[in-house]
């Protein structure tokens, strides 16, 4: 089974952090079931380490919201035109505001990926917002927008 580190983080989004059951497993129980289902040892450590890493909430900067973000060489090899394009396409529709769209960037880099699809990066988004306090409403609609897509995809 040919899976990344993104298809670990989405079962383990679907199957328990976005769930109503606050009841978490023991890690150690989490990664036997997670390779149970077909994920490998290294696959399954990266993805609990960029989870532990997710808390990390963003930093408050005085960088106004009305700059432009220049991306570099390295981001740009990762994050496609279409990948940054949405990326400013959340932050006009107040879904991103700057702090949390770095941190979405950063997490996309940590990612053990060599190129990011608009998918992924759409998977990445609501994961930084479920983490990130004070952004419910943003989450909600980066929700919306995801399975709205989903849904257009299957229909």
């Amino acid at each position: 089974m040919k899976e990344n580190v993104i298809d670990v983080l989405l079962y383990l989004f679907e199957n328990y952090i976005d769930t109503e059951d606050s009841s978490q497993p023991d890690k150690d129980v989490l990664e036997l079931e997670l390779e149970q289902v077909g994920f490998q040892e290294l696959e399954i450590h990266k993805a609990l380490d960029w989870l532990d890493n997710m808390t990390v909430v963003a930093p408050q900067t005085d960088i106004p919201n009305t700059h432009i973000r220049v991306f570099s060489d390295s981001e740009i090899e990762r994050l496609d035109i279409h990948c940054r394009g949405y990326l400013l396409f959340l932050e006009q529709v107040g879904v991103l505001d700057v702090e949390t769209r770095e941190v979405v960037i950063e997490r996309v880099l940590a990612l053990d990926s060599e190129e990011i699809d608009l998918e992924q990066l759409k998977w990445v988004v609501l994961m930084v917002l479920f983490y990130q306090p004070g952004r419910e409403v943003a989450y909600a609609w980066m929700e919306d927008l995801v399975f709205e897509d989903l849904e257009a995809v299957i229909h």
